[in-house]
């Protein structure tokens, strides 16, 4: 799930919107996601006034960048011998496409917020404490998943890790602005992913403290005592 950062890394999200920069392959996307029901290659050809071969071409692309999903379906109502082959149809994909610069992660800390007030709800359980052991748990998964360099870890979730000295700084906040409006229950949450996060992957020698500094992350990574 990690990546060499010395190498370039193709970013699926990047990859499809990029995909739609092509006019022709936007016109497609924006009828087919338009329409109630899925779309035939003729039918889109003959609705923009392009060739058969050209709608076919941007819309295998589109379905490629997970933007369209093919469906197969039989236009004629019949089945069985004499039905004719299932026409391939494209439809809008259920994929969700977002790119953020600089990285955030904000579904991540919701995802870990909601769990945390519904726990807490069920059990009685302070809000805040259930949210950090909630938040070491996903950050000690994601460590064991994913053994690697922590540094690695870190630039593949977005956090811009620097080497100060000893220490690993992080110039980016994946969570910026819930931070800078919640700024003692995101740094906490924060603090104890990373937490969570070295000790998936057996980090002994570094420990996650908060050290608020401007411009960078609350968290900083620095020699265990």
């Amino acid at each position: 799930m990690f990546v060499d950062t010395s190498k370039e890394v193709r970013d699926p999200n990047v990859s499809a919107i990029a995909a739609l920069d092509e006019p022709t392959r936007r016109r497609l996307y924006d009828h087919v996601v338009r329409r109630p029901s899925p779309v035939s290659r003729d039918e889109a050809a003959a609705a923009l006034g392009l060739a058969r071969q050209t709608a076919a071409f941007h819309l295998d692309r589109l379905a490629d960048e997970s933007l369209l999903d093919v469906v197969f379906e039989r236009r004629s109502g019949r089945s069985g011998p004499g039905a004719g082959r299932p026409a391939k149809l494209y439809r809008r994909s259920t994929k969700q496409v977002a790119v953020n610069l600089p990285d955030r992660r904000y579904e991540l800390a919701g995802r870990l917020l909601a769990q945390a007030v519904e726990e807490s709800d069920a059990t009685g359980a302070p809000v805040r404490e259930v949210l950090h052991r909630k938040a070491q748990e996903l950050g000690t998964h994601l460590g064991e998943q994913n053994k690697t360099e922590v540094f690695d870890l870190l630039e593949r979730y977005g956090f811009e890790p620097r080497c100060e000295g000893d220490a690993i700084v992080l110039a980016n906040c994946p969570f910026h602005a819930l931070a800078r409006e919640h700024t003692e229950t995101v740094c906490g949450m924060n603090l104890h992913l990373l937490r969570g996060v070295l000790n998936g992957l057996d980090e002994a020698g570094l420990e996650a403290r908060l050290a608020p500094s401007p411009g960078r992350c609350c968290v900083r990574l620095q020699p265990a005592a």
